[in-house]
């Protein structure tokens, strides 16, 4: 089996720390969730569920990228390459080479969900996601742009329409950045951490079939013949 690459976008849930020694070097939540991964890869499915706010992110992310261009004059085209670098991967949104700055846009669900402030932007599973790109981009830093666009109709369902539809507001108050910088430690401890879950979704992988052996199968259906 080849070495797992985790997803950027999963490299937050990997670095939460341990609360105890006994936990070691991943936390309680890395390992369900790498247990997860092994889960998938062992039966051939993709766990990923959908939802309208990942829908509505996905049709209005031209119109949150026409936003971010005209209010920050910026002429930015949707990136379409998935970088890896035998670690991790991740195919970023947006990326400004000559600045060496990459973008990311989120798509608010509706209003009462856009964030109106950058302290109310900062996650920590998006900071994690942000330094996977700068390692595989090579960047400086890069931004968390939340972008608030109006919803499609047929996503809506019994909110109030005034929640989901945005033309009579300024367009640069629909607009709300998070800037995470480069940072060579966090980096490095991406690395560290990464090995170690590698490690761990071996073991995972090992204990399945230690626990689903094929011979206690034929000894049961021998048995039952």
């Amino acid at each position: 089996m080849s070495e797992i690459l985790f997803r950027c976008s999963s490299i937050g849930k990997l670095m939460t720390e341990p609360k105890t020694k006994e936990e070691g070097p991943l936390s309680v939540g890395a390992k369900t969730y790498i247990r997860q991964l092994a889960a998938q890869e062992i039966f051939g499915v993709d766990f990923e569920v959908s939802s309208k706010q990942m829908e509505k992110g996905i049709l209005v992310e031209p119109e949150s990228i026409a936003l971010l261009n005209r209010v920050r004059g910026l002429s930015l085209v949707k990136n379409t390459e998935r970088k890896s670098n035998g670690f991790f991967t991740g195919e970023a949104d947006l990326f400004d080479k000559p600045r060496k700055r990459g973008h990311d846009t989120k798509s608010s669900w509706s209003a009462a969900t856009f964030p109106i402030l950058p302290i109310d932007c900062e996650d920590k599973l998006y900071e994690w996601q942000m330094r996977g790109y700068m390692a595989l981009w090579d960047a400086d830093e890069w931004e968390v742009n939340y972008c608030l666009v109006n919803t499609p109709e047929h996503l809506i369902g019994f909110e109030p329409v005034s929640m989901h539809f945005f033309d009579h507001i300024p367009e640069h108050q629909r607009l709300t950045t998070w800037m995470v910088k480069r940072e060579a430690d966090k980096e490095a401890a991406i690395f560290k951490k990464v090995k170690q879950a590698r490690e761990y979704f071996l073991q995972v992988v090992t204990d399945f079939d230690d626990a689903h052996p094929l011979e206690v199968f034929m000894e049961l259906e021998e048995a039952q013949s």
